[in-house]
């Protein structure tokens, strides 16, 4: 499984917020490239970079960063928050992302979405499926949409879709695990979308990561990825603990 910590942006900062919610911002550190240089030192090879920004304002805003992360690391990235348009997407390709994660557009405008996935192929591009209440939620989840959850992402692997990354709202920032039983639902639920057998979603699991033993389960549970954001400024997992996992081959 592979571990992919979150760098989230506003102003150019390294923040994390709680619930998603603006308010609760707290900033880790005015320079986001230290801290992804500081990730490649102990063996992370994946960075999971939010332009909350762009979030808000429904277009690519903190491009620069992610230039400056991608020109001087070796790290893969996948950018997402508030990619709206082609030109959007064609900047962050430009700026070095390895890929793009789609959550509000893949629900307000599912056609755009699909050409991306025709146009980039199912490698590059990543559903953003963030989950309230197993209702998919927009708008840098300031909006909660009327689409179920698991369905929702069915449709989109039936598009030919594979990578997704859910992130359960109500744990995210909170510190107290991840939605172990909302992943193995989807996991559940997914596997007769493909008739190939060899074939299935690669689920990245975001959202409450707290402890270092939440990590083994989640891989054993058949999640592809997981993303870390606040256990890691908090302290709450160390670097060492990520590095001992990654060489573990997990």
């Amino acid at each position: 499984m592979r571990i992919i910590p979150a760098i989230d942006i506003i102003n150019g900062k390294c923040v994390r917020l709680s619930k998603g919610d603006y308010a609760t911002e707290k900033v880790y550190n005015e320079h986001p490239l230290e801290v992804a240089k500081m990730f490649e030192n102990h063996g992370i090879k994946h960075l999971h970079l939010v332009d909350l920004d762009g979030a808000k304002a429904s277009h690519i805003v903190n491009y620069k960063v992610l230039e400056t992360i991608a020109s001087k690391t070796n790290l893969a990235i996948d950018f997402g928050g508030g990619l709206k348009s082609d030109e959007d997407l064609k900047i962050a390709f430009e700026s070095g992302a390895n890929q793009i994660t789609g959550g509000s557009i893949a629900v307000k405008n599912p056609d755009i979405f699909k050409s991306w996935l025709q146009n980039y192929g199912a490698g590059k591009i990543i559903l953003g499926a963030d989950a309230n209440n197993e209702k998919v939620a927009v708008g840098g989840w300031l909006e909660e949409s009327d689409k179920e959850l698991i369905p929702f992402i069915q449709s989109y692997l039936k598009e030919g879709i594979s990578y997704v990354i859910c992130t359960d709202i109500s744990k995210d920032g909170m510190l107290q695990g991840p939605s172990f039983d909302l992943y193995q639902k989807i996991l559940n639920q997914t596997k007769n979308v493909f008739s190939n057998e060899v074939e299935k979603i690669k689920l990245i699991a975001s959202g409450g990561i707290s402890t270092y033993d939440e990590l083994p389960r989640l891989a054993e549970m058949g999640c592809e990825g997981t993303i870390i954001g606040k256990a890691i400024y908090e302290h709450r997992i160390s670097m060492k603990q990520l590095e001992k996992f990654i060489l573990s081959g997990s």
